[in-house]
């Protein structure tokens, strides 16, 4: 694995950062780039992550995400980069 882009959605409320923050931290993935922002009642992010010194599988690390949304009431996706870039080119 190397880059990745993760997406959070969530009703807005405290610690949202925190809590994906220590998610990132506790599988040694870096931020590299972030953005976040509030759209009415609702909080958005976006991620790009180094995840070169991850030492779980890109389906585990999957899971570990989908484990958490459900955990934290929010909605984590994890996606290649060059997915994204793929998916979301014009």
């Amino acid at each position: 694995m190397s880059n990745s882009v993760i997406t959070v959605i969530g009703k807005d409320r405290i610690g949202i950062v925190y809590d994906v923050a220590k998610i990132l931290a506790d599988n040694q993935i870096n931020i590299m780039n972030i953005s976040q922002q509030l759209m009415d009642d609702y909080f958005t992010m976006i991620i790009l992550v180094d995840t070169t010194k991850c030492p779980k599988s890109f389906p585990e690390l999957a899971e570990t995400f989908a484990r958490e949304s459900r955990n934290l009431a929010l909605e984590i996706r994890l996606q290649n980069e060059e997915i994204f870039k793929a998916m979301h080119r014009i």
